[in-house]
């Protein structure tokens, strides 16, 4: 049934094979930056944040972030990469492979870039800082990690597909993407909202994400609400998804 989303995996995993020195590097440096200047940087001048050092707060987040920002730029470039350059998705239309299995294609390989490129990142953050998690807590944090992925890949598939000059897609990730992700307590507290903002702070499906997968982390809980808000966020997200794919196919 999924044997065409699996071919177009194997493609794309090939793609990442060719070039996942260079990738790593460029991955690696960003997060690994900014846990420098925040969280060795500022650690002198922040307590503890949640019970925790304020560089194991950030830690878990920086790992997401990655993951989950390896998912997006995967789906959303190379969907317009093989739509406007190389018209891939042309030959998709005399090929048995319905719209489903590509966005299913482009989701398994969004959360495979950001599977490999958020393990360099926390493997670094490992190597220079004492943050540590039990092994346990790594299946409950992928309860978190996969529909959040899934979630990001899905608005990079829609981003691939609807935006045809490259530039419109880098004002996407500038003014959406990145807010939403910052604003989602990566680096500080939600109990740092004032009282009347913290609550339509916690409707975003990115806050989810992020507090889940600390909690995950760092203390081995599991906010099931979060859990549950994340995985149907990414749903709806697939079948948006899948529709306007299936448009634009059409034309």
């Amino acid at each position: 049934m999924f044997k065409g989303a699996f071919a177009i995996w194997r493609r794309d995993m090939l793609v990442l094979r060719r070039s996942i020195l260079s990738e790593l590097v460029a991955v690696v440096a960003y997060p690994l930056t900014i846990y420098l200047a925040f969280g060795i940087g500022m650690k002198g001048y922040i307590g503890l944040v949640d019970g925790v050092p304020y560089s194991m707060f950030i830690a878990p987040g920086l790992i997401t972030m990655t993951a989950v920002n390896a998912a997006y730029s995967e789906s959303t470039w190379s969907l317009w990469f093989h739509r406007k350059v190389q018209f891939t998705i042309e030959s998709y239309r005399v090929t048995p492979i319905s719209v489903s299995e590509i966005v299913i294609a482009k989701i398994l390989s969004g959360f495979s870039h950001g599977l490999v490129k958020g393990l360099a990142v926390g493997l670094v953050i490992f190597a220079i800082t004492p943050f540590r998690f039990s092994p346990t807590h790594l299946l409950a944090y992928l309860a978190f990690l996969i529909p959040g992925s899934a979630l990001f890949s899905c608005a990079g598939v829609i981003c691939g597909t609807v935006m045809d000059k490259p530039e419109t897609i880098g004002k996407v990730e500038a003014v959406f993407i990145m807010p939403l992700i910052f604003m989602s307590g990566l680096f500080f507290p939600l109990s740092s909202y004032p009282a009347n903002v913290i609550s339509w702070i916690r409707v975003l499906p990115t806050t989810a994400l992020f507090e889940g997968a600390r909690q995950t982390l760092v203390s081995g809980g599991f906010p099931l609400a979060s859990a549950l808000q994340v995985a149907i966020t990414a749903l709806l997200a697939f079948v948006a998804a899948v529709w306007i794919f299936r448009l634009k196919m059409s034309e």
